[in-house]
């Protein structure tokens, strides 16, 4: 299991492959796999079979999971797809900063104390 960068409903933007420039929000973090699954991003065509009565088969458009190494956070302050840095705070927790604007971008654990 490897550390992802970004998390569930952060906003990235993607760097490489058919969908570069494009950004969107995450939803779902592959962590053992190092992928995450973006918004609008990486869409396959599935061929889905009917499972049991009422049900309806056919095409069906969905997101596949991407490399977490293509895409890159967001800062919600300075708008501008951004590097992180971890920093420990004097309580012990940690913060995400921004390395354009400076800003803390959100509490990776809670203050102890």
């Amino acid at each position: 299991m490897s550390k992802v960068h970004v998390k569930k409903d952060d906003t990235v933007y993607v760097l490489t492959g058919k969908d570069a420039g494009v950004s969107g929000k995450v939803l779902q973090v592959l962590p053992d796999d190092s992928r995450v699954l973006v918004e609008g991003v990486n869409m396959v065509t599935k061929h889905k079979k009917p499972r049991g009565r009422g049900q309806q088969g056919g095409l069906v458009h969905q997101e596949a999971p991407v490399s977490s190494s293509n895409v890159m956070l967001v800062c919600p302050s300075c708008k501008r797809p951004t590097k992180i840095a971890r920093k420990i705070l004097p309580k012990g927790g940690k913060v995400r900063v921004c390395k354009h604007c400076g800003e803390t971008i959100d509490t990776l654990r809670e203050d102890r104390g």
